[in-house]
């Protein structure tokens, strides 16, 4: 069962070949990406959401040392290795690849996915590759954001600095 969900944490060069072989069957692929530190049921609910839009789900993850510049020193968690095979064994995703950059613009253009989709926290001019895909005819869906959940909420809670709401 691990060698399955192991099958799943791709590089960006194996996931390009992965991609092609899905788009000569015809499949359309849905990218979305994110950190994933803690997992709550509105990462769980946002990814099955995700996944709907299209035949397969791409899930692009922070590297630590990403994280790490764009959240802080204690951040995150957990370390990607962990995050990668939490996200991987989730069933509505197909494939999951880590990025080191800022930003997952390099990996989405390397693989031109059909839909980005991000949270309803973001606008769609917001959205990283999202100029880039309308170039190739790929679109933008922005899915409703979960209020209430947060990893970043979870973290200040269990330090015992957050809301209890």
């Amino acid at each position: 069962m691990l060698e399955l969900i192991e099958q799943k944490i791709l590089t960006l060069p194996q996931a390009q070949a992965r991609i092609a072989e899905w788009r000569s069957e015809g499949k359309r692929v849905v990218w979305t990406n994110g950190v994933f530190d803690l997992l709550h049921p509105g990462h769980i609910r946002y990814l099955c959401a995700a996944r709907k839009l299209g035949d397969l789900l791409i899930v692009g993850i922070n590297s630590d040392a990403s994280v790490k510049r764009l959240k802080g020193e204690g951040r995150p968690i957990n370390p990607e290795g962990n995050r990668l095979l939490q996200v991987a064994a989730m069933q509505m995703v197909d494939l999951v690849m880590l990025f080191d950059e800022d930003t997952p613009l390099k990996s989405i253009v390397a693989l031109k996915p059909d839909i980005i989709t991000k949270g309803g926290d973001y606008l769609a001019s917001q959205v990283v590759g999202g100029e880039e895909a309308r170039v190739w005819g790929g679109r933008v869906k922005i899915l409703p954001f979960e209020n209430g959940y947060s990893s970043s909420g979870i973290i200040e809670k269990i330090k015992g600095t957050g809301d209890d709401h």
